[in-house]
């Protein structure tokens, strides 16, 4: 099981008996580590269903998955791949009758939590209740409840969040509802507060191996060290200098606990690195250097020098467009690149910024040198209206209490129920503390809805009782989809969409992602695929309810992405755990990278212990960026920048000078990239004209 690792990576995998903290240097191996211990502890006796090895994404989790199945066989499909979030719904679809939850709860989506926000707050402003809901994640993943958050308030705005926290906790109590939060939190209630449940959890996890585990935040440690025990029995596998989300509650606290929990940790370092050449991985060590280090560390490659990292000024941000196409298509022309090595596909190139809103100018440049590209991170598959659509009626079918899911799908498409008769029916189920579908079934409910009316909303209640019986026992690929098809026939859903839509064209394109999404979850039904990985799997097969049951936990729909020959455009934070050849980090000016930070104005004074962390978190986003580069690296940045209707001198940013570069050679000289551009623009002349002296011939 260790043919082809090093030996740190060696002792990472073979290390079983104890708590074990494997560092991993970025581009070092990490993902080959994991995927080899699992079969080393298999190696060693363990039954695979008794290892679990947590990440952050269901990507992730699929290329584990995948990694896995190729090194260990048949026994990888026993394994528990998953994200903490999936291991959570495990739990308490298991376990959750305990905190009086039934198994059938529903997942609510970032928008349902926005809307239930609105409505216990009696406000009607989305850029508020947004607030509210940052505010309130915030605290969940501190692991405190509403009653905790008001002991802690420091103002008047967050006393009043916290009684708003109270409210909407009612009402996900009465809806049999979660939101994401509640997947790590409710699992962390189940196994502090009942002794059974965290017996049963630890005797059926042998060991526990946690990928990216610097961006766990407080309560998912928790959870890691309720999951173990005393005893310990977990791989965690991480590098601060990674630490980027900050902002959404990970903490380095957990490093930092790690030793003083246990004691008997175990600390590996993988500091060889396999992706960069020596001159990239250079800059990135420097880079780093400054901040304070929970494990020092070094990496190295041997892959040789390879090319100076350049640095690139521009006179705007449309300049540095400009200079940014110019290199790419000077690369792969091969004039800037040694030893012959030419990279001619588009998909071996990314641009990489701070903020969304700088891809704009960039995309312009990329289509005006008609230069394929895509943009990293876009709009979820989850998050079309469509798709949140059926959702609904789903979510609907698997729990009767879900009341956004109902208002969802008794409105769409439109079948002559108002929002007066649903404001008397949500009035009469309040009075009686029944959810809005079970009210529709009470003796009492004629004298509040009329006769008319009242009788479309019994139809639809039936049709929904029916619909989930017979999802009950759609059984496989076929059958699902010949359910789906007849169920969007039957309640008009692809008319909806064209009535709906000022043009055909869009409205063909949101019922292609309708078709999209029955196929994928027919595969499901089929056991042809898993989750988001697109890969095909060895799976029993299921009913369509329960693949409905697991369909908000999901966080995007795509097979397996297309390995599309275009240019990646990409946010820094959206890049982590990717890698390209070639890689232009545009925008790195003060105020950009590192984003303006308050009481900082870049020179050396003192600075508030909030801002310092900041700026640490901050360099090592540009760090992560730095190591996204396997061959090249230019990093950028504009002597004037536009704010708002005014161009402005702009710096810099203080990190280009910390990546310790050569000054003779950093600087990339325009005149060679014009000179690319001319000789790339006469080969293609001469091309044409090659192309239009065979055809000349050929009609001869």
């Amino acid at each position: 099981m260790s043919s082809g690792l090093n030996l740190a990576q060696q002792e990472a995998v073979n290390y079983l008996h104890g708590p074990c903290l494997v560092l991993a240097g970025a581009g070092s191996g990490k993902t080959r580590v994991i995927t080899h211990k699992i079969g080393r502890l298999i190696q060693a006796g363990m039954a695979p269903k008794r290892i679990a090895a947590i990440t952050f994404t269901n990507k992730a989790a699929a290329e584990m998955r995948e990694r896995a199945k190729g090194l260990i066989g048949r026994d990888a499909k026993h394994v528990v791949v998953c994200t903490f979030h999936a291991l959570g719904v495990r739990m308490m679809r298991e376990d959750g009758a305990v905190l009086g939850l039934k198994p059938a709860f529903s997942i609510l989506d970032s928008d349902d939590v926005t809307k239930i926000l609105k409505d216990a707050g009696g406000s009607v402003d989305t850029a508020t209740a947004r607030i509210w809901q940052w505010t309130i994640s915030k605290w969940k993943n501190m692991g405190l409840n509403a009653a905790q958050a008001e002991a802690i308030a420091t103002d008047d705005n967050e006393r009043i969040t916290a009684q708003i926290m109270a409210r909407y906790e009612e009402r996900l109590t009465a809806y049999q509802s979660v939101d994401f939060d509640d997947l790590i939190g409710m699992p962390l209630k189940l196994l502090r507060e009942h002794e059974a449940v965290r017996e049963k959890w630890q005797n059926t996890l042998g060991h526990v191996l946690v990928d990216e585990y610097q961006d766990t935040n407080a309560t998912q440690y928790e959870v890691l060290k309720a999951l173990v025990g005393t005893e310990g029995h977990f791989t965690a596998v991480g590098d601060d200098d990674q630490s980027i989300y900050g902002w959404r509650g990970a903490t380095l606290d957990n490093l930092r606990k790690l030793p003083i929990d246990y004691p008997k940790l175990k600390v590996i370092k993988l500091e060889q690195n396999y992706r960069s050449t020596s001159a990239i991985l250079r800059a990135a060590n420097n880079v780093i250097g400054p901040n304070p280090k929970l494990f020092p560390k070094t990496l190295f490659s041997e892959l040789g020098e390879g090319e100076p990292v350049r640095v690139v000024d521009a006179d705007n941000e449309a300049h540095e467009a400009e200079r940014a196409v110019a290199r790419i298509v000077s690369l792969r022309a091969g004039t800037a690149v040694t030893q012959g090595e030419q990279h001619k596909e588009f998909r071996d190139f990314a641009i990489l910024y701070r903020a969304n809103h700088m891809a704009r100018v960039f995309e312009q440049a990329l289509r005006k040198a008609q230069i394929p590209y895509k943009v990293s991170g876009g709009q979820s598959f989850f998050d079309r209206a469509e798709i949140k659509d059926l959702c609904g009626w789903f979510r609907l079918w698997t729990n009767n209490d879900d009341d956004p899911a109902f208002l969802r799908a008794v409105t769409t498409p439109k079948r002559g129920i108002g929002h007066t008769t649903l404001a008397s029916l949500g009035t009469f189920a309040s009075q009686y503390k029944l959810s809005l579908f079970g009210a529709l079934f009470s003796s009492s409910l004629p004298s509040v809805i009329p006769k008319r009316t009242l009788e479309g909303l019994l139809e639809f209640g039936r049709y929904i009782n029916d619909l989930e019986y017979k999802a009950r026992h759609t059984v496989g690929a076929e059958a699902a989809r010949a359910f789906m098809t007849e169920w969007l026939k039957e309640i008009g859903y692809e008319q909806h969409l064209y009535d709906g839509e000022d043009s055909e064209s869009a409205a063909a394109t949101r019922w292609t992602n309708v078709l999209e999404f029955c196929d994928w979850m027919a595969a499901r039904c089929g056991g042809e695929i898993d989750d988001t990985s697109g890969a095909t799997v060895e799976s029993e097969r299921k009913n369509l309810l329960e693949v409905a049951q697991t369909i908000s936990l999901l966080s995007t729909i795509s097979e397996r992405e297309k390995d599309q020959n275009v240019v990646t455009l990409s946010t820094l934070h959206a890049s982590k755990g990717l890698e390209w050849p070639h890689v232009l980090l545009i925008g790195v000016n003060e105020g950009t990278l590192p984003f303006k930070l308050d009481d900082d104005d870049g020179r050396q004074q003192k600075v508030s212990d909030d801002t310092l962390q900041r700026l640490q978190e901050e360099r090592r986003l540009m760090y992560v960026g730095i190591t996204r580069a396997q061959r090249t690296l230019a990093v950028s940045w504009t002597k004037r920048r536009k704010k708002g209707r005014e161009m402005i001198a702009t710096q810099p940013s203080r990190f280009i000078a910390e990546m310790g570069l050569d000054k003779t050679t950093i600087k990339e000289d325009p005149r060679e990239k014009l000179k690319a551009l001319r000789a790339e623009f006469a080969r293609k002349v001469q091309d044409n004209a090659a192309a239009a002296a065979a055809a000349a011939a050929a009609d001869r």
